[in-house]
């Protein structure tokens, strides 16, 4: 399987995890030239941008380790982006969610990686 398909399928995994919880996608793969937003989500009023991150195996270690303090920079530049394309004047999250494994399971999701 390519990386492509397998992040398309990672991203579907966690769509639906949040589908479930009651959120509402708002975008998918939301890119401009500068910066990417893998899904932008919405829930009781709220804008949160999520990062997915996907580990076939924990000898890769959890794919939230890989959320940087320079990540965490490129995801707020990409909120402040997508936020004035949408004219969205509220406080946008950062979200982060871990996928796993061959049946690309949610492991973990974190609503605000800023707390």
């Amino acid at each position: 399987m390519t990386t492509s398909a397998t992040g398309r399928l990672a991203e579907s995994a966690a769509a639906n995890y949040l589908e479930y919880g009651g959120f509402a996608i708002l975008d998918r793969n939301w890119r401009t030239r500068q910066c990417e937003i893998d899904i932008v989500a919405a829930k009781d009023g709220l804008v949160y941008c999520v990062e997915v991150k996907y580990r076939h195996t924990a000898l890769q270690g959890g794919g939230l380790e890989y959320i940087t303090p320079k990540k965490q920079q490129q995801m707020r530049f990409a909120a402040e982006v997508w936020a004035a394309q949408h004219n969205w004047a509220a406080d946008i999250y950062l979200s982060a969610i871990e996928v796993s494994g061959p049946e690309f399971t949610v492991t973990e999701f974190i609503e605000s990686i800023d707390d």
